[in-house]
């Protein structure tokens, strides 16, 4: 198969990338930076590198010419970013950007290759968040972000169930990546565990080789998402005890 994944030049991407190599599927690794990509393809039997924006309309040409080439089977929308800190220090440009790269871009590139899914009854993974499901204090731009990202997902599967084209919707929870270095300061008070991106991706590709509906993580997260959506009090009354802790608040307003 011929697996197409955003933000491949490190961290979920590039461990996405690895376990599909290992599965023997032909790859495209797309990102802003060659080097990332060239990384992650180094060693892999079947990857091409390409370069793009997938924010702006001339980076998503230039994937739409090239899966137009090649084909595609599995549309993996990976690429994003992690913002933190209170909601009143979130300025215009963070909010566009946000929102630019974790919403709009997988509803744009989706729609741009959707003629190539449909023909090979393909699949789309959108890789969101536990975070989409339980809105954490002090990542509320994050949230809203892939909150979004679900609910395009949940829609999106039913539209396209007629086409043969499935949508998958992974959730991990906090992951050890170079985004998390932006909210380092609070994963010790907020007592985050975090997940290796190796681990996160032999947990979705199991979820994407079955063409499942979603994934949470395996652990108590998905106890957590669980009680959201059945008795959503008993988690806000556990987040505004987290968000009032000293520790919390000191580690959420220390200057970027």
């Amino acid at each position: 198969m011929r697996v197409l994944i955003t933000g491949a030049g490190s961290g979920i991407g590039r461990a996405l990338a690895v376990q599909a190599d290992r599965q023997g599927h032909s790859l495209i690794l797309v990102g802003r930076r060659a080097g990332p990509l060239e990384q992650t393809a180094a060693g892999l039997r079947d990857a091409l590198v390409l370069p793009a924006d997938v924010t702006i309309p001339d980076g998503r040409a230039s994937i739409a010419q090239a899966v137009a080439m090649t084909g595609l089977d599995i549309l993996i929308n990976n690429a994003g970013m992690v913002p933190s800190g209170t909601a009143d220090t979130a300025d215009d440009a963070q909010i566009a950007a946000t929102l630019a790269l974790n919403l709009a871009a997988p509803m744009a590139l989706t729609r741009d290759l959707l003629g190539a899914l449909t023909a090979s009854r393909g699949q789309v993974v959108n890789v969101g968040s536990v975070f989409g499901d339980i809105g954490f204090p002090y990542f509320a731009l994050y949230s809203a972000s892939k909150f979004a990202l679900r609910g395009w997902s949940d829609a999106l599967r039913r539209e396209l169930a007629p086409r043969g084209i499935a949508v998958t919707y992974l959730a991990p929870r906090a992951t050890r990546t170079d985004a998390a270095q932006g909210f380092d300061a609070l994963i010790g008070p907020m007592a985050m565990t975090l997940d290796s991106p190796d681990a996160v991706a032999a947990h979705a590709w199991r979820a994407i080789a079955a063409r499942r509906r979603e994934q949470m993580p395996a652990s108590r997260e998905r106890l957590f998402v669980a009680l959201q959506r059945l008795r959503p009090g008993l988690i806000d009354r556990a987040l505004m005890r987290l968000a009032r802790d000293p520790a919390v608040i000191a580690a959420a307003t220390l200057p970027k």
